[in-house]
Order: structure tokens, then C-alpha cells, then sequence
């Protein structure tokens, strides 16, 4: 599963050649910034399941 600042791959690559994200919000939808450019989007949690391949990294706990 995912989590707050995890970095996650998805299926298709954004305009800058990555297809790195980080998930910066998480709620009904979920906010992801590109690890490439810095663009952010906000997806539905349906639409990120979808949409998401596999998870990169998961973020370290304090």
C-alpha cells in the first residue's frame, strides 16, 4: 500500500520524461507532485489506483 511521501511509478510518463511522483496529499483525492519537473495533480483515489503501477519508495518514519 501507499502513504504520505511515498514515491510512486506510474503507467504512463508525464510531459517531462518521468514517471516518478510523490504523494504530498492524501484524503478522498490525492495530491502528487512530479519528481522531474515539479508539476502537481490532483487525481481521485479511484483514478490513482488506476493510474499508479507500483511503489518506488515509501517515505522514511520519524
Amino acid at each position: 500500500m501507499y502513504d504520505l511521501h511515498d514515491h510512486v511509478l506510474m503507467k504512463k510518463p508525464h510531459a517531462c520524461g518521468t514517471n516518478d511522483w510523490e504523494i504530498i496529499r492524501m484524503g478522498m483525492d490525492i495530491k502528487i507532485k512530479c519528481s522531474g519537473c515539479g508539476h502537481i495533480v490532483m487525481l481521485s483515489r479511484h483514478e490513482f489506483d488506476r493510474k499508479m503501477k507500483k511503489v518506488i519508495s515509501h517515505a522514511e518514519k520519524e
